[in-house]
């Protein structure tokens, strides 16, 4: 079949070309936003004269109609059609005859397709985003309901200083609100209007492309028609911003891998977001968390691919700038089902307490708050350091914890030692003394709990 840019050739292309040069089996998905800015478009023709008054409104009611029947099943793509651009006028054309041709009167694909991306990508900003603040919510509850369990806090993943899982919880909670920041600042710059831009060079027709940007919720127009149509900027920065989010989960999946062991038995995941051994009848095995952790590369990987793909093209737009939507949808895709498992994986994930307390009864985390006693007593802190890694090695020796050393053992280091110490380097109290803001302090914890809940509107 003759394309509908037939005319300078025979628009007859060889069937393994046509296939190559093909994007309905992904760009189809567009179709929404493909329609509604044709509606937008046929709109804004009507009102300036371009097209009679009757012929705008019978193309609006024609996409209308195929945006129904597309939504409900009625009509399929046609996937011999080149792009879901050629579908929907294809398919105007055969139901309205020559009114439907009319309808790409000053505009190209190359806006069109500019456009459709943007409003595409507006839409699955938003939708990511609700997902990140359910997400958000869920470490909130978990925090709230731990915010006075006692767990080692870690560096170089040994044992550091006592913190509550309500503070560590809450650190991931932070980081997700920088992620929605970043989306919602994204799309500032997304939310552009190319339509209008045409080819490359803008349009004889006396255009009005603010009104389709206003018809289109966008915040304003492109402003220079070669970058419209060869910006994706926007889609770099999205995809470098779920990038960043999916580091976030993959770092808590690691955590959430390493807690769920029988090394550490912090938590236990739910059966629901866990698998089995095929050999091994006693495996509980992470593998939704382990998932998440490695789908991480495939996002940092269609970031690349499109940083690669763009980085030597000519103004302004290249067939190889096709290569950006199943780069963009990948990873939008990949992104959505990571946090459609996470948000219910940690949701229904049980904390063992008491596995925690005692991890955190060894390794000495108590160590700095045993010098922060000699300190607020005034040895200087370098000589109270010293000491307290003297005791700590003492106690080695002995194979016993700071608890449990007899204070005039104490007192052959310091005469500053008193019976106070036990309760000062108590779990309890080294945790509830870390009054300092965003520190781990039970206090502390429900302030940034209450910190995420507003800035999330709650």
């Amino acid at each position: 079949m003759a394309k509908m840019w037939a005319g300078r050739t025979a628009g007859n292309t060889d069937k393994i070309a046509d296939d190559f040069n093909s994007s309905i089996h992904f760009d189809k998905r567009m179709y929404r936003q493909d329609i509604k800015g044709s509606m937008a478009h046929a709109a804004m023709l009507g009102a300036q004269g371009i097209i009679a008054t009757e012929e705008a409104e019978t193309l609006i009611a024609g996409l209308e109609g195929i945006l129904t029947d597309l939504d409900s099943g009625k009509l399929a793509f046609d996937l011999s059609c080149e792009d879901i651009h050629m579908f929907v006028e294809q398919e105007l054309t055969a139901r309205l005859g020559d009114v439907g041709k009319k309808l790409h009167t000053a505009r190209s694909r190359n806006d069109q397709v500019a456009l459709d991306i943007r409003m595409y990508l507006r839409d699955e900003a938003a939708e990511i985003g609700e997902m990140l603040k359910d997400l958000t919510l869920t470490l909130c509850r978990q925090a709230e309901a731990e915010k006075a369990t006692i767990l080692p806090g870690y560096t170089h993943l040994q044992r550091a200083q006592p913190i509550t899982f309500g503070h560590h919880l809450m650190a991931y909670a932070m980081m997700l609100l920088r992620d929605m920041d970043r989306l919602e600042d994204c799309v500032k710059r997304m939310n552009r209007s190319p339509i209008g831009c045409c080819a490359l060079a803008g349009t004889t027709y006396p255009t009005d492309r603010r009104f389709e940007a206003k018809q289109l919720g966008f915040d304003g127009i492109c402003h220079n028609s070669l970058d419209g149509v060869s910006d994706r900027d926007f889609c770099l920065e999205m995809m470098s911003d779920l990038s960043i989010l999916m580091m976030h989960l993959s770092r808590f999946s690691e955590e959430l891998i390493l807690w769920s062991s029988w090394e550490f038995k912090f938590v236990e995941l739910s059966d629901a977001y866990t698998t089995g051994s095929s050999i091994m009848p006693q495996k509980k095995n992470p593998d939704m968390a382990e998932l998440i952790r490695g789908k991480t590369g495939r996002v940092y990987g269609d970031l690349m691919a499109l940083l690669t793909t763009l980085k030597g093209l000519p103004l302004a737009y290249n067939k190889d700038m096709q290569e950006d939507k199943e780069s963009i949808f990948d990873a939008v895709d990949t992104v959505k089902m990571c946090l459609s498992v996470m948000i219910p994986m940690i949701d229904t994930m049980s904390v063992c307490r008491d596995n925690m307390k005692k991890a955190a009864q060894k390794g000495f985390i108590n160590a700095t708050d045993l010098a922060d006693y000699l300190t607020k007593k005034g040895m200087p802190f370098r000589s109270a350091y010293k000491i307290s890694g003297e005791i700590v090695a003492a106690c080695l020796r002995a194979g016993i914890v700071l608890e449990d050393m007899p204070l005039a053992d104490y007192r052959t280091y310091s005469d500053l030692f008193e019976e106070d110490i036990y309760n000062e380097i108590s779990l309890e109290t080294c945790v509830a003394k870390r009054i300092s803001e965003g520190g781990t302090s039970v206090a502390s914890v429900e302030a940034q709990i209450q910190y995420v809940k507003e800035a999330l509107g709650q």
